[in-house]
This record gives structure tokens, sequence and C-alpha cells, in this order.
């Protein structure tokens, strides 16, 4: 296999264009052989290198706040949470796997995320999930959200990590492309972190965990095009997870960090054996030289080619300091891991790979890497002609609504509204015993040990709204997040992002990426969230259409005092019920147009940060005061929903409202059911009536006392009058009912 002729042909066939097979044979002054080849092409596809996204990406914030390490620098993002402590926190995508063998490419997606986390040495306390799928009508799509579901829980579950939030939508340009966004959230002392960096002349570096196979070779090119209908013959692209070999991983290389005996340690994933050594070489400005006859495999008679494109699951690199060797192989030892020795750290710049004693590639890591040498473009972009077309949405020609609570039942039974409780009961929540906050409110929350403290964790995201107005859904997508934290009593402090597109090579999707990440920034730089790093998908199409631009935000928070811990559900009879925010007749990109009138149309909801901060900021005060009982932000569905929700999330202890709404001179439709910004539904102790009203007022916001918390149903003047039982019944049983068919 050493020995194929490679040329432009070559080149080509492993996703490189002419003019970067050009470079190459610069970067190297002749042409690569296959392995080299290999080497660079998945290095620089797009998952590896980012060159079509890191221009955009690097005009997003990266610095400030708590900010410990941010976007690049690390494996993974660290902030600070005092005490000594720091949150470290990562998302990123699997979608391409995920759509051709779903459970397994979506249990190594959490496998990837849980690695890069502990590999900074942080212990990882939760996982959370951003998917999206076509319409459940459709019984691929029916398999694909089953097998993604079991993959992610069947990982999560077996490793002992609680999975705590997520999101599901179901959209049909979700149709044989999901997208399976996968995120994990540790706690890490400061003195006890690690860092992705090889360095030192002669200390060695060893290969821990699993054996390598053939499983997951070119897994990095395979996510950097589109899928198609030749896509199904790529499943030996996609990895196959072992969640107990990586629970003995993480015990050993976090053993392994605080006894303090390496210089550095990697997550071997996308690229395998070739990332982490050309990365960890870059970074420490030197090189290695690597006898790929010591790494464990598991196949005979496998390539040079194969070893180091690899991408099998639960394996390290790992940079031992010089002298401390011996007790690397006792920590993998007691584990019962494999570690091998597998080469040494020169101060030659250059990776150097043997194989049966013969050299088989030579190459400069920082001419592989992101930031390095990798290829970097500007992409032509132009904006959709679509938007405009769909900005000329007239709300006054639609029909008004005649039956008020059927249109309530129809927008409520959507299923882009309703429980996920099929999907997050899978999950093992509880373990580890630290969820303060389950799945199915606002934001998770999850108790840091031998502290008050705790973290307040959110995946969020509207596709929709970004295909109307990417550069505003891109503020949105953050400023939910943001809102979903606030509402449980925690402070944002930082956001990591999977920004899911189509081809970077289309000039209408370059557009689409560019503005919402652009609308993104606009949003970090507002709530003071700065951006810790993420995952960039494109190709997200299938031969029938692209998927809605989907930027994920994961965001955490603090939550300085476990006091302040907030529920979204409405906690007692009597309690006074109040909307905070401006609501406008904002129906564009919302679950009532689409539901109600088929349609998805006009522009997404307008936003401005500053208000936006400025609300945030007076309802976390308010939390930490006492004056708030609950509290749940107002987004998908609108008012009407978001206060049924308030009345039935608790399933213990459901309880009703009779709210008496002021339409004022809009349409009482489009006052239920607008998804305007910046708003939240909270509910009080009479006692605190004057001291929170007095707050508001102070701060300049707009309140409205909408009714009383009691009664076994849910009123809204006498528009809506339904009994709590039969919403119950349609926002916890409509997804199982669908798949229990």
């Amino acid at each position: 296999m050493q020995h194929i002729e490679v040329n432009l042909e070559t080149a080509q066939q492993h996703g490189l264009s002419e003019d970067e097979f050009k470079h190459i044979q610069t970067i190297l002054g002749r042409t690569p052989n296959l392995t080299e080849l290999g080497i660079f092409s998945v290095m620089w596809s797009e998952h590896c290198s980012y060159k079509n996204s890191i221009a955009e990406l690097k005009k997003l914030p990266r610095s400030g706040g708590r900010l410990l390490v941010g976007a690049g620098e690390e494996n993974a993002g660290l902030v600070d949470i005092g005490d000594g402590l720091a949150i470290c926190f990562k998302i990123e995508s699997h979608n391409h796997p995920s759509a051709v063998e779903p459970y397994q490419g979506a249990a190594t997606g959490v496998g990837g995320i849980m690695r890069d986390i502990f590999t900074m040495g942080a212990r990882p306390v939760a996982a959370l999930n951003s998917l999206r799928f076509g319409t459940l009508e459709n019984a691929r799509n029916r398999y694909l959200f089953d097998g993604v579901v079991r993959g992610i829980a069947d990982y999560g579950n077996c490793l002992g990590i609680p999975t705590v939030a997520g999101e599901v939508y179901f959209e049909k340009c979700y149709d044989g492309n999901p997208l399976v966004n996968a995120m994990t959230v540790g706690v890490v002392a400061h003195h006890q972190t690690a860092s992705a960096i090889a360095k030192g002349a002669g200390c060695p570096v060893f290969i821990i965990g699993s054996r390598t196979g053939r499983d997951g070779i070119h897994g990095a090119t395979f996510a950097s095009e589109e899928l198609s209908e030749d896509s199904e013959d790529k499943r030996p692209n996609v990895q196959v997870g072992d969640p107990f070999a990586e629970k003995l991983l993480l015990e050993a290389t976090l053993e392994m960090i605080q006894a303090g005996i390496l210089v550095g340690i990697q997550d071997m994933g996308a690229a395998g054996i070739t990332c982490s050594t050309t990365e960890m070489s870059a970074k420490g400005e030197s090189g290695m030289v690597i006898d790929l006859d010591k790494v464990p495999v598991r196949e005979p008679g496998m390539s040079a080619y194969e070893i180091l494109l690899s991408e099998s699951q639960e394996r390290m690199l790992a940079v031992v300091k010089k002298g401390q060797e011996a007790e690397a192989l006792a920590i993998c030892r007691k584990w019962d891991l494999l570690c091998e020795q597998i080469g040494e750290v020169t101060d030659e710049p250059l990776l150097k790979v043997f194989h049966h004693g013969e050299p088989v590639a030579e190459v400069p890591p920082f001419d592989c890497v992101l930031g390095g040498g990798a290829p970097v473009y500007h992409r032509e972009y132009r904006k959709p002609a679509y938007i405009a077309q769909a900005h000329q949405l007239d709300i006054h020609a639609l029909a008004p609504v005649q039956d008020m609570a059927q249109a309530f039942l129809k927008v409520f039974s959507s299923l882009n509204i309703v429980s996920r409780r099929w999907v997050y009961e899978q999950y093992d929540t509880m373990v580890q015993a630290s969820t303060a906050l389950l799945p199915g409110g606002d934001a998770a929350v999850v108790r840091i040990r031998d502290t008050r403290k705790a973290i307040a964790a959110k995946t969020d995201g509207n596709g929709r709204y970004v295909y109307l107005n990417p550069r505003i859904g891109g503020q949105i997508a953050v400023a939910e997040a943001a809102r979903n934290v606030v509402a449980t009593g925690g402070e944002p402090l930082a956001i990591t992002n999977c920004l899911n597109f189509g081809n970077p090579y289309k000039p209408e999707m370059f557009y689409l990426f560019r503005e919402a990440v652009a609308g993104m920034g606009d949003a970090c730089r507002a709530f003071g969230t700065p951006v810790t790093g993420g995952n960039v998908s494109f190709y997200n199409e299938s031969p029938d259409s692209a998927v809605y631009p989907t930027p994920t935000i994961g965001m955490v928070g603090l939550i300085e005092d476990i006091d302040h811990i907030t529920p979204a559900s409405f906690r007692n009879a009597g309690d006074l019920v109040y909307l905070i925010g401006e609501t406008r007749a904002e129906i564009g990109g919302s679950e009532f147009l689409k539901e109600c009138y088929g349609q998805i149309s006009g522009d997404c909801p307008s936003l401005d940060l500053a208000q936006a901060q400025h609300t945030n900021h007076t309802v976390l005060q308010a939390i930490r005061r006492g004056l708030v009982r609950s509290c749940h932000d107002v987004a998908d569905g609108g008012l009407a929903v978001a206060l049924a929700e308030c009345c039935i999330i608790d399933r213990e202890r459901p309880l009703g409202i009779r709210a008496e709404v002021e339409f004022g001179d809009m349409r009482p439709e489009w006052f239920l059911f607008s998804e305007s910004q910046s708003r939240f539904i909270i509910s009080i102790d009479p006692a605190h009536k004057a001291a929170f009203e007095a707050s508001m007022s102070e701060a300049g916001l707009p309140l409205a006392q909408l009714g009383t918390v009691g009664g076994d149903r849910f009123k809204i003047n006498a528009r809506i009058d339904l009994p709590l039982n039969q919403l119950s019944g349609i926002y916890y049983q409509t997804i199982e009912n669908i798949m229990a068919e």
C-alpha cells in the first residue's frame, strides 16, 4: 500500500484540492508518499483544520469574564468558579456517523467529548445533548431517533455520568441528516489541569487504552463531505465504542494527572494517532519519533496508513516525564489498561514515523495543524433570495383564530413542544447523586460537592430562526441559553458551540454561517460570555436538501448558593404569577405559524441585546434576594405554552392557573403565541408582592400580573379553559405513543 503512486488524482480521492496537493509538495520539497498524503488529508479536512470557518470563528470573543482557557488553547475550555475550582466544558458533533449508524455514531460522540474533558484533568459531572431529526411519520427517522437516544443512554449510563439536559427538535429538513451534538461538563481544581502538549527531548510517548483497529479510518474526512446514496457504504468510517474501557481510561488518566507524572496528554479522536502526535508536537514546538510496531493492534496485517488514521475509540496519547515511566505503567496496570511506549519526543520539529523498521512518514507537525500551516480560506458569500421572500409575510392577512382553545391544543401538541420524557427517562440522570434540577425544565443544575455552589448548564438553538434571519437567529441562540441559565438562578459565564451548516462552498450557505457566527459574537459580547471553543460541522446536506443552519449553544452558569436554585414549575397554590418583558406581534418563524397556518416564513423575533442583559440581571437579583418561587423563560410556543408548562412540568405536583391577560390592540392569538424575546414567567409568594414589583419598577422592566396559582385547570381569560390532566396526557405521552407504534 505504501508503494501506491501518489498523484493529483490520488490526492483528490483523499478530499484534497489541486492547490492543496501542490502546497503539500512545497512543504515537503517532494511528492508525499501515501501515508504522508493520508496524514495531510485528515489534518487538512474541515473537521480537523476548520479551513473554511476559522477566519470567521476568530471574530468571536475569546477572552474576558472568568475565562481561564479559551477557544483553541486546549482540548476544552475552562472558566473559574472561585475557591480554586474551574468548570471544564465542550460540545462536539457526530452527525454523519449517526446518519449511517445511529447507535454507535451517537455513543462514540459521547465518548469522544468525555475524553476531551478528562484529558484536561477534570472529572465529568454532567452530559448534555442537542438533537435534530426529520419528522417521525417517516420510519427511517424513527429508527435514527431510537438508535441515537439508545446510543447516548447506554454510553453515558455505563460510564456513570448523568445526562441531565438537552433539546430535541423535529423538522422535515433533517430527514436523513440528523444532528447529534454532545456536550460534557467537568470540574477540576486549578492546580490539577493538564495540557495537550509534547516537549522535552527524550520524554517517552505512550499509547494508553484500547487496541487500534480498522474502524473509523478516514472518519474525519467522512465528516467533511455531503451525505449521498453512497454514505451507507461508509459504515467502516464509523467508530465503535466501549464505555467500560472508557471508564477505566477516565480513572487512570485522572490518577496520572494528579500524580504529576505527565508532560501532556491528548485524546485520540478524529484522525487518531495522526492528530494527537501532530497537534501535541506543534503545541510544544517539538517533534516525535514514533514506531508503529509498538502500537497494540486489534487486527493482523494493518498498514502504517491504517494504524495512523484509525479512529478506534478509548485511546490516549500521553507524554510522560522522563524517569517516571514506571509510575505510568503501574497506574495503567492497576486499571487493567494497555500502556505501551511507542516513541519519544525530539527537539527537531518533525514527526518521524517508522513501521517494520522502515521510515514511512516524515512531516513537520506545525504545517499539518489548525493555527499552523493548514490552509485558511475566505469563502464567497451571497444572501439567499428566499430570505427576502420569506420576510414578505403579512400577518394581518392571516385569518383570525376563532377557537383559541383548539389553536392552543394544536400548538401544544407539536412534537417541538411536548415533553421529551421518552428520551430523558432512558438516561440515568441521578448517578453521582448531584443533580438538583432534573431534565424537563429550563436548564440542568448539578451541585458541586463539598461546596454550596452549583453549575447550571443548557444547550439551545433554533434553526428555524437562523434560516429566516441568520444574524438575529445567532443572537437568539445565545440569548435563550442565557435566559434558561438565569431562570434556574445561575449567572451565565461562557459558551461552547456546535455549528451545524451546509456546504461552505455554496455562497448562500456560507452567508448563513458567516451571519450566524457574527450574531453569536454580538450576543456573547453583550452577555459577557466568551467562547471557549466547540466544533464546526459543515456538509450537513443530503441529495434532497440542506438542514436548517443550526448553531447549537452550550452554556454554563454558576449558582453561588444552592439556596438560589429555582425551578420552572409553579410551587404553591395562591402564589402570584407575573410576566416580565414586552410582548410584540412577533409570530414569524413561530410554532404557532407553522402548526396553525402551515407556514415557515416571516422574520424571526427582534432582540435588543442590552435590554436582554438588563432583564437577565434584574431577574437574577430578584432570585438571589429570595423574591422568586419559580421562573420559566418564554420561548417556543409563546406565553400560552410557557404558562401551561409551568402548571405541569412538576408531574408530582401539577398546579393550575387562572390568568387574565390584557391583549391591548393586538389580536389575542398574536399575544398568546408570540415568541418575543427576553420574557420570563415568575411566580412569587404574595407576601413579597410589594418588594418584587418595586424591584421591577426600579429596573424599568415591563411587568404584568397574570393571575394566581391553584386548582386543576388551565385558564386564560374566557378563551382557554382546559383540565390539567388533559394537558399532561398530551405533553407526556405524544412521543411515547409514536415510538410505541
